[in-house]
C-alpha cells in the first residue's frame, strides 16, 4: 500500500513513524509547505518528498491529513474526488456544512474516510466502555500548557471535542440543554472552558478544557448505579470504585496499554485492506462537532 501523510509537524510526524513501523517495506510519501521540515522527515523516515499534496494523485492509496484544521477541507476534498482513503485529524473540520460533503463524497467514490478521534482507541477506554451503563453523572478534564500548535481553532475543538466525541458514545441520548463559559488568555480564541450538558432522561456531563495550565491532565470519570470509574488517558489506567457491604471497594482494572494512535492508524488501514467500510465513525465524529460548535456559539 502506499501512502502519504499530508502536514508533517508534531502530529503528522508521528503519523509517518506508524506508518513505516506498520510498513517498513512500503511506499510512503510526505507532503508539507516548509520544504525543509518536509525533506527532514522524509530523510528520517526513508520517504518521498513532495511540497504540493495535489502532486500525490495517482500515487497513493491512503493519506492521513495532520495539516491546521482550517485546509482539512480542501485537501480532503481533494483526495476524496481522486478516490484516496482519508485519515483527517479532529476536527474533520470547522463546520458541519463542509464536514457533510466529505462523508458524502467519500460513500459516493466508495473510499474510507475516518476522523483521528484517538481517545476511542485508548485501552482503558475500550476496558471501561464494556461497564458502564446508563451514566448519570460524567466530569472531564483535559488540561495542558500552551501549545505550539492548533491556535487556529479553539479550545473547544482543539481539546474538548475528545471529550464530548466519548460522551456522546458512552450516554447515548439526545442533549436537553447546554451551559457554558469560556475565557481569552493567550490566543485571540477560547484558551479555557466549562461546559455542563444535560441530557433527556437525566444524565449530566461537566467538562473543563484548557490549553494554559501547568501540568497535562487527561482524566474522565462516570458514575452510575453503586459504582463509578476514573480512567486516566494519558496513563492508561482505569479504577473502579464500587459499593459492598455499606463501604467503598477499589479496584484498578487489567489492561495492556499500547499506543492509541497506532491502534487508530491500524484500524484505518484494516478497513481499506478489507474494503470494509466503518462510515458510522466519521458520522459520529460530526455529532461531536456539532455539540462543539454549538457550545462555542454559547461561550461567544
Amino acid at each position: 500500500m502506499d501512502i502519504g501523510v499530508i502536514g508533517v509537524g508534531k502530529l503528522g510526524s508521528i503519523h509517518a513513524r506508524i506508518y513505516k513501523e506498520i510498513y517498513p517495506q512500503g511506499n510512503l510519501w510526505v507532503c508539507d509547505v516548509d520544504e525543509e521540515k518536509g525533506r527532514r522527515i522524509a530523510q528520517d523516515f526513508k520517504a518521498n518528498f513532495v511540497k504540493d499534496y495535489r502532486h500525490l494523485a495517482g500515487k497513493v492509496n491512503a493519506v492521513s491529513i495532520a495539516t491546521p484544521t482550517l485546509s482539512h477541507f480542501k485537501i480532503a476534498e481533494f483526495f476524496l474526488k481522486n478516490s484516496v482513503c482519508c485519515l483527517v485529524e479532529k476536527p474533520i473540520t470547522t463546520n458541519i456544512e463542509q464536514a457533510n460533503r466529505l462523508t458524502r463524497l467519500a460513500k459516493k467514490n466508495k473510499v474510507f474516510l475516518m476522523v483521528g478521534m484517538v481517545e476511542r482507541f485508548n485501552s482503558a477506554y475500550q476496558k471501561i466502555k464494556k461497564i458502564i451503563r446508563n451514566p448519570r453523572f460524567i466530569e472531564c478534564h483535559r488540561l495542558g500548557p500552551y501549545p505550539a500548535r492548533s491556535l487556529d481553532i479553539s479550545v473547544v475543538l482543539d481539546l474538548m471535542i475528545h471529550d464530548l466525541d466519548i460522551i456522546l458514545d458512552l450516554v447515548g441520548r439526545k442533549i436537553k440543554k447546554v451551559e457554558g463559559v469560556g475565557i481569552k488568555v493567550l490566543s485571540k480564541s477560547c484558551d479555557i472552558a466549562n461546559v455542563r450538558i444535560n441530557f433527556q432522561g437525566g444524565g449530566i456531563a461537566n467538562v473543563t478544557s484548557s490549553r494554559v495550565s501547568d501540568e497535562k491532565v487527561r482524566k474522565i470519570r462516570i458514575f452510575f448505579a453503586s459504582s463509578y470509574i476514573s480512567l486516566d488517558y494519558a496513563q492508561q489506567q482505569a479504577l473502579i470504585y464500587q459499593k459492598k457491604n455499606n463501604s467503598i471497594k477499589k479496584e484498578t482494572l487489567k489492561l495492556t496499554p499500547y499506543e492509541p494512535l497506532k491502534k487508530e492508524i491500524e484500524y484505518f488501514l484494516d478497513q481499506i485492506n478489507k474494503k470494509k467500510f466503518n462510515y458510522h465513525i466519521a458520522d459520529r465524529s460530526i455529532e461531536a462537532l456539532k455539540l462543539a460548535l454549538k457550545i462555542e456559539k454559547i461561550i461567544q
